[in-house]
């Protein structure tokens, strides 16, 4: 693989990786203190958590893609208008993916952590 087409997919993988990772932790803190201190039934819990990871990812996703559709023409009016933001679209893209990749991580981590307490 060529040295540029690597470092770009290493720096894609670790910032929606190290995202992924942190929707996993949540769900892994989250989802046994809701079932055993809280006294939340496993199903309950699981459902609720799942559904919570999937909003993140499905605003994620819907965010990237609109920073990518809308994103030039937002800079553009930040230009014209002289508002001083200094929103980008690449910086909307990168907090898109990273919201998204909470989520994603979330319901991977439901899937995981459900299992191991014995979950159907």
């Amino acid at each position: 693989m060529d040295r540029a087409v690597a470092a770009w997919v290493r720096v894609r993988v670790r910032l929606v990786g190290s995202a992924a990772a942190l929707g996993f932790l949540l769900v892994a803190l989250a989802v046994p203190i809701l079932v055993f201190a809280a006294q939340y039934d496993l199903r309950f819990v699981s459902a609720q958590v799942f559904s919570l990871a999937a909003l993140c990812f499905g605003i994620g996703m819907l965010g990237w893609s609109g920073s990518i559709l809308a994103g030039g023409g937002f800079e553009h009016a930040q230009r014209y208008l002289d508002t001083g933001t200094n929103w980008t679209e690449a910086e909307s893209r990168r907090a898109m993916a990273r919201v998204g990749g909470v989520g994603a991580g979330g319901m991977i981590g439901v899937i995981i952590v459900v299992s191991l307490l014995g979950g159907a």
